[in-house]
């Protein structure tokens, strides 16, 4: 008889039984599973938590009480808040495919721009929405520039960055003589450098900041397209994507949240200044990276970057409470970045194979 009988699990035919091989889900399918969720944004921004708790874990136990008390949890986000704003840009414009060197002087050229004596007496007559109106408006130019010369002028965004950095604080020094510049605007630093049940204004502007950047980038054909641009640029060009337009308005939404930064600045430290925003190029990358975002774009997380800013404060506010050497937060800094993105790749190496 020729008919195959299955019986049992069994498989016969005439007189003869074989046992059918037990079913065992293909290799490639668990490797396609396996890769799918090591690159979840999720799973990444679980191994970020599990890294911010243990530096509050070993915060507790090198400074005590000082770490754990509430003021200073209250400093950590603080310190957070402004280079938080000026990642969340940053995010939007790497994962693009870009990146901005030039984050830190226009918050400074912003901030400088927005203290002058022209602007606080137009700020005295109008209210000090004049000063917020100036500073956006000052953070958007600079960023139409960069993103006019990289869409359209062909560019790389290195280079014209670099400059930008250069002309940006330069300008800031010559408009405010290198002096400092004094806020005199009654209801400015009263408002931003006031509290809501305790929390810090500044703090809440970040905040809504970073809770924007997430609805946009994860909800919104605004961020869809960014991760497009950012993965294949020639892709996103044939699919109908205009992509010299939006990756113009990637840099003019970092130089927006720059301006946002600058306004938070000013209003913790009640002055402007040709200073402020120094090596805020270099935090907000770093912030960035550790996150999980690409620097050769196409994939991007703000919840990401807001945990990667976190665990730099936070790790900085350690070295602070312990009497350690800015030298020496510096170099913890690049060794958290050279272990980030070589546990990365090797996670990613063997998840391939």
């Amino acid at each position: 008889m020729s008919n195959a009988i299955a019986e049992g699990g069994r498989v016969g035919k005439g007189a003869e039984a074989v046992e059918a091989p037990p079913h065992t889900p293909e290799p490639r399918a668990a490797r396609s599973r396996l890769r799918e969720l090591a690159g979840s944004s999720g799973m990444r921004n679980v191994g970020l938590v599990v890294a911010l708790v243990i530096l509050c874990v070993a915060g507790v136990a090198t400074a005590g009480d000082r770490f754990a008390s509430v003021d200073n949890a209250l400093t950590i986000l603080r310190l957070a808040a402004v280079i938080g704003v000026v990642s969340v840009g940053m995010t939007f414009v790497i994962t693009g495919g870009g990146i901005d060197l030039s984050v830190g002087a226009i918050v400074a050229l912003t901030s400088v721009w927005a203290t002058t004596l022209a602007t606080q007496g137009y700020a005295r007559e109008l209210g000090w929405v004049a000063m917020v109106f100036t500073a956006v408006a000052v953070g958007a130019g600079c960023g139409l520039v960069n993103g006019l010369l990289v869409a359209y002028g062909r560019m790389g965004a290195f280079i014209t960055t670099l400059a930008t950095l250069a002309a940006a604080r330069g300008l800031a020094e010559i408009m405010s003589d290198r002096r400092t510049q004094i806020v005199n605007v009654p209801g400015f630093t009263d408002f931003f450098d006031g509290t809501v049940v305790g929390v810090p204004v500044i703090v809440l502007v970040s905040a809504v900041v970073a809770l924007i950047g997430w609805v946009v980038f994860t909800r919104t054909t605004f961020g869809r397209r960014t991760l497009a641009v950012g993965g294949n640029p020639e892709s996103a060009r044939l699919a109908g994507i205009n992509v010299r337009r939006h990756t113009v308005w990637l840099y003019v939404l970092c130089g927006v949240c720059c301006a946002i930064a600058a306004i938070m600045l000013i209003a913790r430290t009640t002055t402007g200044s040709a200073t402020h925003g120094s090596l805020y190029e270099l935090d907000a990358i770093a912030a960035v990276v550790i996150g999980g975002t690409l620097l050769t774009g196409g994939r991007g997380t703000i919840g990401g970057t807001v945990l990667g800013v976190l665990i730099f404060t936070t790790l900085s506010n350690i070295f602070t409470l312990n009497n350690l050497s800015i030298s020496a937060q510096s170099v913890a800094k690049g060794a958290v970045i050279v272990a980030a993105v070589l546990i990365q790749q090797r996670f990613a190496n063997r998840v391939r194979t």
